[in-house]
């Protein structure tokens, strides 16, 4: 039986990473024969690797997956690597093809890999078909307004891939070369600034409250004045305490 061969695309490194060390634990016999960072690399990688399997992330530079996948002129399996929610996995579902959501976890890849096992000897893997599959994904996705605010943070520890949801995250403050995230249990960190963090976090949820700290709404217990005059936060289940700054102050008026 010959070798199988897949392409994984996706424009963060440490995400295509983690996908590929999951696949090692639980497809081994399974080759990754060509990685891409956007859309266009992907497109190249599968026309020249012709691989059985393509998994694409949904938004890439260049093309999206969706894109690459109406482009594919060669036979292959696609599995689309989606940070959307309820409404696009309803549609992904509905068209009959696998998906990932995002932090890829070991359970549901398990699930999506035996899938593909069978599926292999008799899915209809056309051009023609998955044409009109990412064609039709593209329409259905398009009726909803996208989310593009930040779901799960990455932190590398040694070797491995730590995957954060943004909804668990407390803070993120930095610290020296680095910005530290807190959640209930642990700190990472990771090499994003501030500055960069505010422009993709959603700001109905993350607010900045200092030159080096933006903080989760959600988990504050307590906003209150100091002797000094100055706003301090407290929150929900960790003992640690943030300094508001004169320039954010405005922003706890109404609580």
């Amino acid at each position: 039986m010959s070798v199988l061969r897949a392409v994984i695309a996706d424009d963060e490194a440490p995400l295509r990473l983690h996908l590929r060390s999951q696949l090692e634990k639980t497809w081994p016999q399974l080759e990754i024969c060509a990685e891409a960072e956007n859309g266009q690399q992907a497109l190249q990688a599968i026309e020249k690797s012709q691989p059985d399997i393509a998994f694409l992330d949904i938004k890439m530079p260049g093309f999206s997956g969706l894109e690459v996948a109406a482009k594919i002129r060669t036979a292959c399996l696609v599995v689309f690597v989606t940070a959307y929610d309820t409404f696009a996995i309803e549609a992904f579902e509905n068209a009959a093809v696998d998906y990932l959501l995002k932090p890829v976890s070991l359970d549901r890849l398990t699930l999506t890999v035996k899938r593909l096992q069978g599926h292999l000897a008799q899915t209809d893997r056309s051009p023609g078909g998955i044409q009109r599959i990412a064609k039709d994904l593209m329409a259905a996705l398009d009726a909803e307004p996208a989310d593009d605010y930040l779901k799960w943070v990455t932190a590398r520890e040694g070797d491995e891939i730590q995957m954060i949801p943004v909804a668990d995250i407390y803070y993120f403050k930095a610290e020296d070369k680095y910005t530290v995230v807190k959640t209930q249990d642990r700190e990472y960190l990771i090499r994003i600034s501030i500055s960069r963090l505010e422009k993709t976090l959603d700001p109905e949820l993350f607010w900045r409250v200092h030159r080096g700290t933006i903080v989760n709404i959600n988990r504050i217990a307590k906003v209150y004045r100091s002797l000094a005059g100055r706003l301090d936060i407290t929150l929900d289940g960790v003992p640690d305490k943030l300094r508001v700054s004169r320039t954010y102050a405005h922003l706890f008026k109404q609580m």
